[in-house]
């Protein structure tokens, strides 16, 4: 699902310094930031941190926000440069080692998995992809944006978008192909199973 626009009115009243408004905004969206934060560092003390300076920025960038632009896109620019300032400002970070029980209950690629080491493989895969794939992927996957929003977000062009997304998606089934999970293949078969059952139903009416 995509993630809301906040209330007009809220908005407004943030922008003017209403911090009780402001804390409404940071409500919303904390979590799906925190969670997009912590699967590109791989690091929950230092997610936590970067998601605080993340809402310090969009409280002090909010009264030259533009209401004609959306607030989710705008939300995820901001967390993407803080993130990559961070990236940048240390070449090799060691990464702690991020316990699958701790970490949010999410469905990424599509589909959603039952079975835990399926879960731990998906999500090492998607560490694996470089900071631009997985920025895309995470943006669609987890976070919900739209492919518009993350062109925006990210700013690059529509069609790098639909590049890193389809590359990244790519890696993620290749490394778990590697490991003997096949999730697109199944997830395929149930579109087609779906469609051909679908077709049947127009047939019959027909």
């Amino acid at each position: 699902m995509s993630l809301p626009q906040p209330d007009y009115s809220v908005l407004r009243k943030a922008q003017r310094g209403d911090e009780r408004a402001f804390s409404l905004i940071v409500r919303t969206y904390q979590v799906p930031v925190f969670n997009y934060v912590l699967r590109l560092v791989g690091d929950r003390s230092l997610a936590e941190d970067l998601t605080q300076e993340v809402f310090l920025r969009v409280f002090q960038g909010l009264p030259k926000f533009s209401l004609r632009s959306k607030f989710t896109t705008w939300l995820f620019q901001v967390t993407k440069n803080r993130v990559l300032d961070e990236l940048r400002a240390v070449e090799r970070r060691p990464r702690a080692v991020v316990d699958i029980e701790d970490a949010p209950q999410l469905e990424v690629v599509d589909a959603p998995f039952e079975r835990l080491e399926a879960i731990d493989a998906v999500w090492r895969a998607v560490e694996n992809l470089n900071v631009d794939l997985k920025m895309a992927l995470l943006l669609r996957d987890i976070v919900g944006l739209s492919y518009t929003e993350i062109a925006d977000s990210l700013e690059v062009t529509l069609a790098t978008v639909k590049w890193r997304i389809y590359k990244a998606r790519e890696d993620v089934q290749l490394a778990l192909a590697r490991e003997g999970i096949h999730l697109y293949e199944d997830e395929r078969a149930e579109r087609a199973e779906r469609a051909a059952a679908a077709s049947a139903v127009s047939a019959s009416i027909d």
